[in-house]
C-alpha cells in the first residue's frame, strides 16, 4: 500500500490534521474517532507495516517503543492505576479495519465487556 492511500500514514505525515497526543520520530498517537471506552487512543508506527503478521525482524523495536508510549499515555490519562488494555487486531478476521499496524489503548472503565 502506498503511503498516500493509507489514512494512518497520512495522519503520521500530517497530511490529515489530527491532534496528536504523542509524536516522535517513530511513533505517534491520537484519539480514536469511535471510542469504545472513555479513553481510547490509537498508537501507530510512522513506518507503514500492515499488521503484526507483517513485522520484519527490524520492526520489533517499534512494538517495544509503542508499549513504552502506551505506558506513558496511560499514566498521563490517569488510567494506569486502575488498569488499561493495549491490543492490536491482526487482519480482517480479527477485526482490523485499517491495514496499518496500530494498537488500541483502552481504559477509564471496567473493560470485561470489551473482548
Amino acid at each position: 500500500m502506498d503511503r498516500k492511500d493509507c489514512i494512518f500514514c497520512r495522519i503520521a505525515d500530517r497530511d490529515i490534521p489530527s491532534p496528536l497526543l504523542y509524536d516522535d520520530e517513530y511513533v505517534c498517537a491520537f484519539r480514536d474517532l469511535n471510542p469504545k471506552a472513555p479513553t481510547h487512543i490509537l498508537i501507530i508506527p510512522k513506518k507503514h507495516v500492515a499488521s503484526l503478521a507483517e513485522l520484519e525482524e527490524e520492526d520489533f523495536e517499534l512494538v517495544a517503543r509503542i508499549a513504552r508510549v502506551a505506558k506513558q499515555l496511560a499514566e498521563e490519562e490517569g488510567i494506569a492505576e486502575k488498569g488499561y488494555r493495549l491490543l492490536s487486531n491482526c487482519r480482517a478476521d480479527a477485526g482490523q479495519e485499517v491495514p496499518h499496524l496500530h494498537f488500541h489503548l483502552l481504559g477509564g472503565r471496567r473493560l470485561s465487556d470489551i473482548c
